[in-house]
């Protein structure tokens, strides 16, 4: 349910004569996705040989520059293990979705503020996937060849190869079937 500030905010988005049909946000908090299952141990990987050669440079008295590049593998190693789940979490915290009678609209606040809309007139590809507990992604769009290659990482530029998408939301397929009952009365002139 979102709150009445995030409703406000989405009705701002909207243009006058257009009806909201409805608005949401995705999950909150750290979410696990399929990707994790081979990040988490590559990242493990990653940031535990990132700590151990820089320990091992810093106790033989190595030259700076090699410590400098350890530690800049270590940041990496972090953002890996830690940083990518907060840094996915607070975009979600940040993000929320409508559907009007004319487009659906994503509006994100993090890390800056950004409104993108697509005409429902416009919108060809649309898929969604469901998980057992109802909640799920609709995806407005293709995906972009290099989305699969960052797909779980969360690289704070990766989000550009993934196409616009209602991301963990609650009763995805009742939302699906707005966005399809929108678009039929949209192209039948029953707006």
């Amino acid at each position: 349910m979102l709150s009445r500030d995030a409703r406000e905010k989405i009705k701002a988005q909207l243009s006058s004569g257009e009806t909201l049909l409805w608005a949401g946000a995705p999950r909150r908090g750290i979410i696990f996705r399929e990707s994790d299952w081979l990040l988490i141990p590559f990242s493990l990987a990653w940031g535990g040989f990132a700590m151990f050669w820089t320990f091992s440079v810093i106790s033989i008295g190595a030259p700076w520059s090699f410590i400098l590049v350890g530690a800049l593998f270590v940041v990496i190693g972090l953002y890996l293990i830690v940083g990518r789940f907060i840094y996915d979490a607070t975009v979600r915290k940040h993000t929320y979705y409508a559907v009007s009678s004319d487009r659906v609209v994503i509006l994100s606040e993090f890390p800056t503020s950004s409104s993108s809309s697509i005409a429902l007139s416009t919108l060809m590809d649309l898929s969604f996937n469901s998980k057992p507990d109802r909640s799920g992604t609709i995806t407005f769009g293709a995906y972009h060849p290099m989305y699969r290659t960052f797909a779980g990482f969360n690289w704070p530029g990766a989000r550009i190869y993934r196409p616009p998408s209602f991301e963990f939301i609650d009763d995805v397929k009742s939302v699906y079937d707005i966005v399809q009952k929108a678009k039929r009365d949209r192209k039948n002139g029953r707006v």
